[in-house]
């Protein structure tokens, strides 16, 4: 086994967007671009990125084993919790913690790490 057998999405000095090994994706936490969104906004926006970076990683929502979320606020969790069944809309739900925290960025309202299979 080395390195050769890894890939690597998005790479930059502190981290890869995705690394994947043995057909399994293991994305990083995903953050909102645009932090004047709300936390519907902000959380449908990364819901977007990991669509984008699963499908470079040969990968879908369908596919998801695990998910972390990681909330500033939990009375946000029943609007994220919504929009996450929506955005799911009927697969089958991967393992998932939800988290408190106080994320880097203070206009941050939420980070989403997921895990997915490859096709």
């Amino acid at each position: 086994m080395s390195a050769s057998d890894i890939e690597r999405i998005n790479t930059t000095p502190v981290m890869s967007s995705a690394t994947i090994f043995n057909q399994v994706v293991y994305l990083s936490g995903q953050v909102p671009k645009n932090t004047q969104l709300d936390i519907e906004g902000q959380t449908r926006e990364i819901l977007t990125m990991i669509d984008q970076l699963l499908a470079q990683a040969k990968s879908d929502k369908s596919r998801l084993l695990s998910a972390q979320l990681f909330i500033k606020n939990l009375d946000d969790f029943s609007k994220v919790n919504t929009i996450w069944i929506e955005w799911l809309d009927g697969l089958a739900t991967p393992a998932r913690a939800t988290i408190q925290a106080d994320l880097v960025n203070p206009a941050w309202l939420i980070e989403i790490a997921v895990i997915a299979a490859q096709q």
